[in-house]
């Protein structure tokens, strides 16, 4: 028996790669009771984001390499997809986890925001009984460790998350905010943040557009901004000039078709986009119009990247920490059960080997 992670991420997958496997959150039930009914799994857990699909599973697969795992979870898979999963099993998938809910793996080091991610993923999981004593006693420790590195360390001050990278970029586009016409279309927690950014930084029109128009009202209201229908907010296009979209779609919802015909009633003015939704819901094509600009979660990774060397010094202390957390896991692992704890080498593509090492 062992405690096993399989997924995909930011890490080892483009945005275009990691929509094709992203989880919504009404699917999750359905999803959780096939990684259950998977042969050898006692115990599963699933975090799907905009950043990552992973599979926490506690049974007798720990063998099992991850191409095989993602070919039997999702009944078949695309040719140069192998290269994108890892694999992870005992300390390490425990090393992992902590690293994640502590904000250690995300696009920008230190965001707190998959902290709650993970959190309601574990909720999930119980409430659909699909977890047992190992997984919620491990999800129980990381959240502990979260908090505790988030406390201990400096890894989470200053600007974390991909809300204030994408408002950080809007202000270099347009210099000050306080003129321009903002819409959100989404009302969950990044549109949220991206909102709360947006007002922040001196923006007094925001438009908040959700297929829950209560929920869109709510948001509106903490941030001096407008709620729309959802039916209704391609007619604020004429004017707008930034769009952030980050709704739970399953497809595209901004696409050629809707919005060339508004284009052409704007003249020169430029319409900024910024896509955080996976899967993405503004087409990739619309980036070919005239005018248009759009910017997904790989575009703000290239962002964040040139400014995480302060946060990668500070990364290091975390794991110091994070290893005596595992350490103590593992230790009530084995005297729980001792025939779950087995030595297995690590399937993980070079690029998050190396990180691994670092």
């Amino acid at each position: 028996m062992n405690i096993s992670c399989f997924g995909l991420s930011h890490q080892t997958a483009s945005v275009e790669i990691r929509e094709r496997f992203a989880i919504g959150d009404s699917a999750l039930p359905e999803a959780l009771s096939r990684l259950r009914a998977i042969d050898g799994v006692d115990e599963g857990l699933i975090v799907s984001t905009c950043n990552r699909t992973e599979f926490y599973v506690a049974g007798a697969i720990s063998q099992l390499p991850a191409a095989h795992f993602f070919a039997e979870f999702y009944n078949g898979l695309r040719t140069g997809d192998e290269p994108h999963f890892f694999g992870l099993w005992a300390d390490r998938c425990v090393q992992h986890l902590f690293r994640v809910v502590s904000g250690l793996e995300s696009m920008v080091i230190g965001e707190t925001e998959v902290f709650g991610q993970v959190k309601r993923a574990y909720e999930t999981a119980v409430r659909e009984k699909a977890t047992g004593r190992r997984l919620n006693k491990l999800f129980q420790k990381s959240f502990h460790v979260g908090k505790q590195v988030r406390s201990a360390t400096a890894v989470g001050r200053g600007s974390v998350s991909v809300a204030s990278v994408a408002v950080e970029l809007a202000e270099q586009i347009f210099g000050k905010l306080d003129g321009c016409k903002i819409m959100v279309l989404g009302a969950g927690d990044t549109s949220e943040k991206m909102a709360r950014n947006f007002k922040s930084r001196g923006a007094r029109q925001i438009f908040v557009s959700n297929r829950s128009f209560e929920r869109a009202q709510v948001l509106a209201q903490e941030t001096g901004g407008r709620a729309l229908r959802f039916e209704e907010w391609e007619r604020e296009f004429a004017d707008l000039d930034i769009l952030v979209a980050s709704t739970s779609a399953p497809h595209a919802i901004v696409t050629v078709d809707k919005i060339a015909p508004v284009l052409r009633h704007r003249g020169d003015r430029p319409l900024f986009m910024i896509d955080v939704a996976v899967p993405r819901d503004i087409d990739p094509n619309v980036h070919r119009l005239d005018g248009v600009y759009v910017y997904d979660l790989d575009a703000l990774q290239s962002m964040a990247e040139r400014s995480v060397e302060a946060r990668k010094q500070e990364a290091a202390g975390c794991d110091h920490l994070i290893a005596k957390h595992v350490v103590e896991f593992q230790t009530w692992l084995e005297r729980s059960a001792p025939a779950m704890i087995g030595s297995v080498a690590m399937e993980l593509p070079p690029s998050l080997r190396a990180n691994r090492e670092t």
